[in-house]
This record gives structure tokens, C-alpha cells and sequence, in this order.
């Protein structure tokens, strides 16, 4: 994984815009927001980008900083391989994605 730092008022991610990365945040703090709604706030040990990254689709969130953010970025072609030889990280994926879908 590599790391991003991010500065309080950046846009990490842009809902409706391409990407492929999947981040886990190690500090900081951001905004979660949808058609400009705010959602929550995400923090520590949070993860976000993975249904981009799953389904090859646009962004369905805007993530915007609202402290310095620190977090660790993969791409597909190393997430991949990671989930497909690893069984307790894809059913904890799997799990957590049925409960936001809930």
C-alpha cells in the first residue's frame, strides 16, 4: 500500500469522477457527502474507495478532508490478488459491504 497524505479541505475523492483506489485512513478525518448531502464522517481504521475499485464504476461519495489525512492507498492489480488468496480479508469485505447496503 502507499501512502497519501491529504490537507484539511481537499477533495480525496469526487462523487460521479473515475477512480481506482482503495484507502484505509490512519489519521485524520473527512466528510462524507452524497448529491451534496452529508452522510457521516469517517476517521482511523475507516476504509473507503471499494466499491470503485470492485466494480471498475464511477464514485458514488465525495470524501473531502476536514483535518490532515493520512492513509494507505491500493490499487486493483494489487487488490486483487490480495482478496483472491486471502479468505478473512474478502468475507470481512464482503460483510462490511452487505452492511452498508442494509
Amino acid at each position: 500500500m502507499r501512502e497519501r497524505v491529504f490537507a484539511a479541505g481537499d477533495t480525496v475523492t469526487q462523487e460521479g469522477a473515475g477512480g481506482a483506489g482503495f484507502f484505509v485512513i490512519e489519521s485524520g478525518e473527512a466528510e462524507v457527502s452524497v448529491d451534496g448531502a452529508p452522510r457521516g464522517t469517517i476517521g482511523p481504521g475507516d476504509y473507503f474507495g471499494e466499491i470503485a475499485l470492485l466494480t471498475g464504476s464511477d464514485r458514488t461519495a465525495t470524501i473531502t478532508a476536514t483535518t490532515e489525512m493520512l492513509c494507505y492507498g491500493m490499487t486493483p492489480w494489487d487488490f486483487k490478488p490480495l482478496v483472491e488468496t486471502n479468505s478473512t480479508i474478502a468475507w470481512k469485505l464482503l460483510m462490511a459491504m452487505a452492511e452498508k447496503l442494509r
